[in-house]
């Protein structure tokens, strides 16, 4: 069975503008998004998850704050192209559900310059990392492996 034929709405049809570049809407016309500002996370053990991503990932911490009323921790990591990552501890989070896969974020993915580099960085601090595949579409390599509370992470191969 064939996939069905999808035409791009008008929208996905416009040039996308480089992110050097400010975007800003014209009058009458719809808002623009620029970029992704953060993506926030939610640990099971904030402390595993806190070294994970400082010292395996090399993520810098901006800051850290413990709220008192949420008896919560919030950690700002940055990101090399200027995103962050909000780390979040909450008293007894549930599990998230990875398989079978769930309706919401799939995975998060980082382009990286070398993945066989990440692989070996990865196993070396104890991340099994998924064989490397290539992407059917664009031909780039990439590969799989989970953060403590089992998200699944990409790191893309960016030639």
């Amino acid at each position: 069975m064939s996939a069905p034929s999808l035409q791009p709405p008008p929208m996905l049809a416009m040039p996308i503008s480089p992110l050097s570049q400010p975007v800003s809407s014209a009058p009458g016309r719809s808002p623009v998004l620029q970029s992704i500002h953060h993506v926030a996370l939610i640990a099971s053990d904030y402390a595993r998850s806190r070294r994970f991503y400082t010292e395996v990932l090399g993520l810098a911490v901006l800051a850290e704050h413990w709220r008192e009323a949420r008896q919560s921790w919030k950690l700002d990591l940055a990101l090399p192209d200027g995103g962050q990552l909000e780390l979040f501890s909450f008293p007894s989070p549930p599990p998230r559900p990875t398989q079978p896969e769930a309706c919401g974020l799939r995975h998060l993915a980082f382009a990286v310059a070398d993945v066989d580099a990440w692989c070996a960085h990865l196993v070396a601090h104890g991340v099994v990392p998924e064989p490397v595949r290539v992407d059917e579409y664009t031909g780039q390599r990439f590969v799989f492996f989970s953060d403590p509370d089992g998200l699944p992470l990409e790191l893309y191969e960016m030639a």
